[in-house]
């Protein structure tokens, strides 16, 4: 497994981080994975070279974090060992400062994240969307303040557009070493602005949803077949993309079988091969799934190959910002 720098930061990662979101409570999604289901693939991916981990204090409202936490800490003799991940924004609860980006809730939101995980710091706390009700100043001073009391190394985000990335990087006194944003072949409108900005401040791009939710992978098919359980069962993903994605599906596809390997293992190597991305937040619910991942990032593409896989891109609506 290849480690490299996030970003101009002086911190290393995995080039392949495995999303946590999977895991924890199986009662709030038909798809997930409780602890013991969990346990074999994060041991995989630590064998692997995996030690990029990220989570998010939303995902199963903290039992993601919990999982997490347990599982990390049993897999891994040191702290230093690992890059551990997590973000706040959504709400954790029904109050009205239990959501959002005021100083409020990222100074609990923290702690609480912490205590789930049961560390005394993440490595990289991320904000999960942008607040349109709280300054941002409000924000980046927190955010600083949670940094300077030695509870999160570094600070990122997620899912905005680049003109709000660029104002938080302004008048950040902290600012973002990396960008989570929504990207892979079937929706790269973040080629536009937010990649060339994160290029240009130096800022680690590690998208997520790298296989289109699936749709990359073949779990999805014309006309609306599904083939796996969580495409069955993710309404989200039918807003996002439509059968008009299915020729770079096609691609991704013909060239797989050119070469003898997955589609998922050519989707991914394309996106580890694009500009600024450091590690892809790949969402694991099968060891074969681990594998292909793992396995993409010694896959690599001829310059024929990426233009087959580009061609038949079609702009789409922005997504993933609300």
């Amino acid at each position: 497994m290849e480690h490299v720098r996030l970003g101009q930061s002086g911190l290393k990662v995995s080039r392949i981080c495995l999303g946590m979101m999977s895991y924890g409570n199986r009662s709030q999604r038909e798809w997930h994975l409780d602890e013991n289901e969990a346990e074999p693939i994060v041991r995989r991916a630590v064998e692997s070279g995996v030690t990029f981990f990220d989570t998010a204090d939303m995902y199963d409202l903290g039992a993601s974090e919990e999982v997490t936490g347990r599982l990390i800490s049993r897999l891994f003799a040191h702290r230093e060992d690992y890059v551990l991940a997590t973000k706040v924004f959504f709400p954790m609860g029904p109050g009205p400062n239990d959501g959002g980006l005021s100083r409020k809730h990222i100074l609990a939101g923290i702690d609480a994240s912490l205590r789930r995980l049961g560390t005394d710091y993440v490595d990289l706390y991320q904000i999960h969307r942008w607040d349109y009700q709280t300054p941002v100043e409000e924000t980046m001073q927190a955010l600083h303040d949670v940094v300077r009391a030695g509870k999160a190394r570094y600070i990122g985000a997620s899912s905005m557009f680049a003109w709000q990335f660029a104002k938080a990087q302004y008048l950040a006194p902290t600012p973002f070493v990396s960008m989570q944003n929504h990207y892979n072949l079937v929706y790269r409108e973040e080629e536009r602005e937010m990649i060339p900005l994160c290029l240009d401040q130096g800022v680690g791009v590690i998208p997520y949803s790298p296989l289109a939710r699936g749709l990359l992978s073949g779990s999805r098919q014309r006309g609306g077949r599904r083939i796996t359980t969580r495409s069955g069962n993710d309404p989200l993903a039918d807003e996002m993309y439509s059968d008009d994605d299915f020729d770079i599906v096609d691609a991704v596809r013909a060239i797989s079988d050119e070469r003898g390997v997955s589609p998922a293992q050519v989707a991914l190597a394309w996106l580890l091969g694009r500009p600024g991305v450091i590690a892809p937040v790949v969402g694991v619910t099968k060891l074969a799934h681990l594998d292909d991942a793992v396995a993409a990032v010694d896959l690599t593409l001829s310059e024929k190959e990426i233009a087959r896989l580009e061609t038949p891109y079609r702009p789409h609506p922005i997504l993933g910002h609300h």
